[in-house]
């Protein structure tokens, strides 16, 4: 075996090793870390309805847990989406400037103005008049972009192309002109995203976060719905699914019809008891929410057909997405 004594090394050789090794301590522990962290290369939409009072967030990447990384939002404030080398600070602090009154572009002018890094950044803004601000960095990766409509935006770096951001304005706008519920809006964008293309690299993990006033869990907050896929081949189909589980648990009456789109399953409930609310509105019935039935019963039956016949749609003891959409038109016109 063979060994070498570095007392004997040329000292040309050590002058280089010891130059080599003073460069490596220059770097500063954040540049180690740039490198050494993934980028999100991930595709995500954050959006708003306020007349409905929701913020949201959907999110898909092929990243572990992307859903715990990229978005933020809080009831009456605004939502946040940050990527690509994402600054996970932006979140708590970009809510408590939109939480002070800062508009969505003034709290985008103040992240440019005081993250050195900004440039290897995506983000985007919502406020809580829906007023939206997004930045994608010089320096993110191709495919890299973004696209903003009325209440929302789309943003996506490491993309198969542009095609992946048009088909989920396309599908969320698409969504709420059908008066689809907000949670649905952003999944369906997510799922056309994916559809066209989506992450170059592939998929992982996926998140929504949904957020209303006294929405969450017995009231106690605004998560109206915070659900996460953390590995899975399909992630936003799984999303999807536990999305669904969880509407179906915690929030029936916005989930089936007349205010969702899921048929009723069940013959009684919150959501027979909303039918019942919006045809009293209407004049077809006499709900008062103390007493009577929240059955699809006798009671509720007559209404509905009744309510049928008058604006030309096909009589009988059913409720289904067509039914349920007139509806809710009617009662909004009437508002």
């Amino acid at each position: 075996m063979n060994y070498i004594n570095t007392m004997r090394l040329p000292s040309t050789l050590l002058v280089v090793s010891t130059l080599i090794l003073l460069y490596a301590g220059t770097l500063t522990a954040q540049q180690v870390y740039d490198d050494a962290v993934p980028e999100l290369s991930t595709f995500s939409i954050v959006a708003c309805d306020a007349g409905e009072g929701f913020w949201g967030v959907g999110v898909q990447s092929r990243v572990v847990s992307a859903g715990s990384i990229v978005p933020a939002a809080k009831a009456g404030v605004g939502a946040i989406a940050t990527q690509a080398l994402a600054n996970v600070s932006y979140k708590e602090e970009g809510l408590r400037l939109l939480e002070k009154g800062l508009s969505a572009e003034e709290v985008k002018a103040h992240f440019l103005e005081t993250d050195p890094g900004s440039a290897r950044r995506q983000f985007s803004i919502i406020d809580s008049e829906c007023r939206v601000a997004t930045h994608t960095g010089e320096s993110t990766s191709s495919w890299t972009g973004h696209r903003i409509g009325d209440g929302y935006s789309v943003q996506g770096n490491i993309l198969t192309g542009e095609e992946v951001l048009i088909a989920m304005s396309q599908a969320f706008e698409e969504a709420a002109t059908e008066g689809w519920p907000f949670g649905e809006r952003i999944l369906h964008a997510l799922k056309a995203g994916q559809d066209a293309g989506g992450d170059s690299r592939g998929r992982q993990g996926a998140g929504l976060l949904v957020v209303k006033e006294g929405a969450g869990y017995q009231g106690g907050d605004d998560r109206y719905a915070d659900l996460r896929v953390e590995d899975h081949v399909e992630p936003i189909l799984e999303l999807e699914r536990v999305y669904n589980i969880w509407m179906r648990l915690f929030h029936p009456s916005d989930h089936y019809v007349p205010n969702g789109r899921e048929a009723v399953f069940v013959p009684s409930g919150p959501h027979i008891c909303e039918l019942r609310r919006m045809l009293t509105t209407l004049g077809y019935d006499s709900f008062d929410g103390s007493a009577g039935s929240c059955s699809f019963d006798e009671q509720v039956i007559p209404a509905l057909k009744k309510f049928q016949r008058d604006h030309d749609l096909r009589e009988g003891a059913y409720l289904n997405e067509t039914v349920s959409k007139r509806l809710r038109e009617a009662v909004r016109d009437l508002n």
